[in-house]
């Protein structure tokens, strides 16, 4: 295969002994042959350095990168994608939690040949007994980056999916010192919508990944703080002048923004703690939002009142909250939430 292009696969891990055995693994057993791959160990404190030092002495193709200090979860990211090959045409990232099904590359490659203008190509990936990712209508597999964005920004199907599930074209992350460039844990949205103004994207209409039992950081933070909302006001905020009218803008924020001050209404009646407000107010600052003290009363009256209205429905709410947060808790403690906060890897 000495014509085929070289993609380099690069795995941002901390503290993944657990699952980065079956991780490299899966790399090991592509079918596609003419790839390198890079483990970058994160300051572990567990066996991860040990494990991924033993596959590099057993394969050539497979190297370890170590951080001298340890490095927040974007960075780490960042890192990462440094590490790729400069003969590489494509790159594959992987988190030490997941893995690739056998014609992973393969099949990504196969598409990003046949289309040249792409710059992402996603497939579906599956996590437990779901189905990851809202495919494109089949059989279509090329679509211009810059009407998936508008797409999205519009409040459409969500596409793009995660780092872990994409092949990118290497030219286009070389062209990026810093490939993320956002501080929080969705920056792979804002980039994303970045690379795509002037490429294109590709789908492969099959499961090519899948997504590892994680420690639930990032997924519980994310649901229980709702940085996914705040990701979608930033995305429209940067990239929203980029792809949409004026009109079509200024429509999705008045949508986005009354969701998320009822989110926060419903925060206020949960008693929601410090942390969890010194976390909004670090948004609000990032994104230059002003907090209006008197709509967010005005929306707390409105959940108060409509809870009188539906008290079924309401105890009904709270009680599938009280339980999540119980699990969420459970699985990720505070120490571990001020961690995700501060941008902190805990599983990649």
């Amino acid at each position: 295969m000495n014509d085929a292009p070289l993609v380099s696969v690069v795995t941002p891990v901390y503290n993944g002994e657990e699952h980065l055995a079956d991780c490299i693994e899966s790399v090991l057993s592509q079918t596609y042959s003419n790839w390198d791959y890079t483990i970058v160990n994160n300051c572990s404190s567990d066996r991860t350095l040990e494990i991924a030092q033993s596959y590099a002495a057993k394969d050539s193709r497979i190297r370890v990168h170590s951080n001298s200090a340890f490095a927040a979860i974007i960075e780490n990211h960042n890192v990462a994608l440094r590490q790729i090959s400069p003969e590489s045409k494509y790159c594959k990232v992987l988190f030490a939690d997941d893995w690739l099904f056998p014609t992973c590359i393969e099949k990504m490659l196969e598409l990003a040949e046949a289309y040249p203008s792409l710059g992402l190509v996603n497939a579906y990936s599956q996590a437990g007994e779901k189905i990851r990712w809202q495919g494109l209508p089949y059989p279509l597999c090329c679509v211009p980056g810059r009407q998936i964005c508008r797409q999205r920004l519009l409040g459409g199907p969500y596409f793009l999916g995660t780092a872990s599930s994409l092949l990118f074209r290497s030219d286009i992350v070389r062209q990026r010192p810093s490939f993320f460039s956002d501080w929080h844990i969705h920056a792979d949205y804002t980039a994303f919508l970045d690379v795509l103004g002037s490429s294109d994207f590709g789908f492969v209409h099959e499961i090519l990944t899948f997504c590892g039992a994680r420690a639930e950081s990032n997924t519980s933070f994310a649901t229980d703080y709702n940085t996914l909302l705040l990701a979608e006001i930033a995305g429209l905020q940067k990239y929203g002048p980029v792809y949409l009218t004026s009109a079509e803008l200024d429509k999705r924020m008045r949508v986005e923004m009354r969701s998320y001050y009822r989110f926060l209404a419903k925060s206020v009646l949960r008693f929601r703690n410090k942390q969890f407000w010194r976390h909004h107010r670090k948004w609000h600052e990032a994104l230059g939002l002003r907090l209006d003290p008197v709509r967010l009363i005005g929306n707390v009256c409105l959940q108060i009142a409509e809870s009188l209205l539906r008290p079924t429905d309401a105890w009904d709410n709270i009680q599938t909250w009280w339980l999540r947060r119980r699990r969420t808790s459970t699985q990720l403690p505070a120490a571990g939430y001020e961690q995700v906060a501060q941008g902190k890897a805990l599983v990649k």
